[in-house]
C-alpha cells in the first residue's frame, strides 16, 4: 500500500495542522519568554548575579536543545517505522501535562533552576520526537511545486509566535498568576494542538505501511550513510551548522547587551529592562514574520534554491555585525529586525531543497541525522557564550560570529559541488561511488 499523491485536501489537512501546532508553538515561546523575566528578575536580579544568570541562561539554552539533538537520531527512525499523526498527537499531551506540573511547583514557589531544567530536558525529548514526525508529515500532504509555500508558511507562523509572544507574556505576567499563567497557558496550547490533530488524517508513507523494518542500529546508521554518500547535502548542512553557532546564543546575548552596554541607552529612553527585552524580540520576530510572508506570497525560487539560501546567510552575517557595534537599543531592535527577516527565507528554501531530494519514506531518519548534523553547534554556542560572555565583551563576541558566518558563506558560493544539490541524478551518482 503507498500513499496517495498530495492533493487539494491534502493541502486543507496541511494548513489545519500549521495552524493547530502553531498556536502551540505561540504558546511555547509565550513561556520561553517568561522564563527568561524569570531567571533575570526571582532568581538572579542583582547586579552582582550577573554570572549566574549567564550561566542560568546558557543552562536553560542547553536543556532545550541539547537533549534534543542526542535523541534526535531515534526519533527519526521511530518517525519512520510508526504512525507520525499518532506520535505527534502523544507529545502533545505529556508535553502538556509536564508544563503544567512545571506551573503548578512555579506558583507554590517550588521550582529552583535544577527543576526547571530537568523538565525542560524532557519537554526537549518529547518535541525532538514531535519535530520529526512533524518534518516529515506535512511533504506527504503538500504537492513539491507547493512545498517552499508551504515551508514559508511555517516559518512565519513561527516567527508570528516570536513576534506576539513578549506582549502576550507581558499580559500574562501582569495577572494575579504571573510567571505561572504564561506557563498553563502554554500547556492549554498544547492540548488544544492534540485536540485538533486527533480528528485529523495523516497519511503514512509506503515503507512504514508495510511494516518492513531494518534491524535498529542500520536504521540509525542509515541517515548518516545517505547524506555522508551526498557531499552537497553535507556541504549544505555545514553552511547551517555555522548559522546555528553564529544564531543560537543571541538570546543570551541580548539579554547581556540590556543589563550591560545598552543599559544607560535604556534609562535615557525611559525604558525598563522588561521593556527592552521585549522590544528586542518584538523587533527580531517582526523581521522574521516579514520574511515569512514574503517567502509564502512568493513561493522562493522555483530553481537554483542554493541561492535562496547563501545570499540571506550573508545578510544575516551583517545583521549580527549591526548588532555588535550598535550603541543604542533602537539600532540593535533595527539589527535583530534584519537578521531575523533572513531567517524564514534560508530556512524555506533549505527545507524545499531536502524534502524534493529525499523520499518521503526515508525522511525520518535522513532528515534526523540532517538536525544533528545542522544543530549541534547550538549547544556548544550557547554552552560558551556564558563562559565567553563572563570574560569578554558581548559587542566583540558578536563581531566575531558575523566575520566567522560571512567568511563560510563566502567560501560556499565558490564550491561547484554545493550548487549542484538540486541535481538529483548527480547525487544519486555520487551515492553509487564506491
Amino acid at each position: 500500500m503507498t500513499a496517495a499523491a498530495p492533493d487539494a485536501s491534502g493541502f486543507r489537512t496541511f494548513l489545519k495542522l500549521w495552524a493547530s501546532q502553531g498556536a502551540s508553538g505561540l504558546g511555547s515561546a509565550v513561556a520561553w519568554f517568561s522564563l527568561s523575566i524569570y531567571l533575570a528578575q526571582t532568581l538572579y536580579p542583582l547586579p552582582s548575579q550577573r554570572p549566574e544568570l549567564a550561566l542560568g541562561l546558557s543552562l536553560l539554552g542547553l536543556s532545550g536543545a541539547l537533549p534534543a539533538l542526542l535523541v534526535v537520531p531515534l526519533a527519526g527512525v521511530w518517525a519512520d517505522r510508526h504512525d507520525r499523526r499518532r506520535t505527534m498527537l502523544t507529545c502533545d499531551l505529556l508535553s502538556g501535562a509536564l508544563t503544567l506540573l512545571a506551573a503548578a511547583l512555579m506558583h507554590t514557589g517550588h521550582l529552583p533552576l535544577w527543576a526547571l531544567l530537568v523538565t525542560s530536558v524532557l519537554i526537549s525529548v518529547l518535541g525532538s520526537f514531535h519535530g520529526a514526525s512533524f518534518d516529515t508529515s506535512y511533504s506527504l500532504l503538500v504537492s513539491r511545486a507547493q512545498l517552499p509555500r508551504a515551508g514559508g508558511l511555517m516559518q512565519t507562523m513561527g516567527s508570528l509566535s516570536q513576534l506576539l509572544a513578549p506582549a502576550l507574556a507581558a499580559l500574562l505576567i501582569a495577572l494575579p498568576g504571573g510567571v505561572p499563567m504564561s506557563l498553563l497557558t502554554d500547556a492549554l496550547s498544547f492540548w488544544l494542538a492534540a485536540a485538533v490533530l486527533w480528528r485529523l488524517r495523516i497519511p503514512r508513507p509506503p515503507a512504514a505501511t508495510q511494516g518492513v523494518h531494518s534491524p535498529l542500529k542500520d536504521d540509525l546508521l542509515f541517515g548518516w550513510r545517505y547524506i555522508l554518500r551526498r557531499p552537497p547535502l553535507l556541504a549544505l548542512l555545514l553552511t547551517f551548522a555555522a548559522v546555528n553557532f553564529s544564531w543560537s546564543p543571541l538570546q543570551v546575548f541580548e539579554t547581556l547587551l540590556l543589563k550591560g552596554r545598552l543599559a544607560g541607552d535604556l534609562n535615557a529612553h525611559g525604558l525598563s529592562f522588561q521593556a527592552g527585552l521585549a522590544l528586542l524580540s518584538t523587533l527580531g520576530a517582526a523581521g522574521g514574520l516579514t520574511g515569512g510572508v514574503l517567502v509564502s506570497a512568493w513561493g522562493g525560487l522555483k530553481t537554483q534554491r542554493i541561492y535562496g539560501v547563501l545570499f540571506p546567510v550573508l545578510l544575516g552575517a551583517l545583521g549580527l555585525m549591526t548588532l555588535g557595534l550598535a550603541p543604542g537599543v533602537w539600532l540593535a531592535a533595527a539589527a535583530m529586525f534584519g537578521l531575523f527577516f533572513t531567517g524564514p527565507i534560508m530556512n524555506a528554501h533549505s527545507q524545499a531543497i531536502w524534502q524534493a531530494q529525499v523520499p518521503s519514506e526515508l525522511q525520518g531518519r535522513v532528515f534526523s541525522v540532517r538536525r544533528l548534523i545542522a544543530q549541534f553547534t547550538g549547544p556548544l554556542s550557547v554552552g560558551l557564550a556564558g563562559l565567553l560572555a563572563a570574560r569578554f565583551p558581548v559587542p566583540a563576541i558578536l563581531l566575531v560570529l558575523a566575520g566567522l558566518l560571512g567568511v563560510v558563506v563566502l567560501i560556499q558560493l565558490v564550491n561547484p559541488s554545493l550548487r549542484r544539490v538540486e541535481d538529483r541524478e548527480y547525487l544519486e551518482v555520487l551515492a553509487q561511488r564506491p
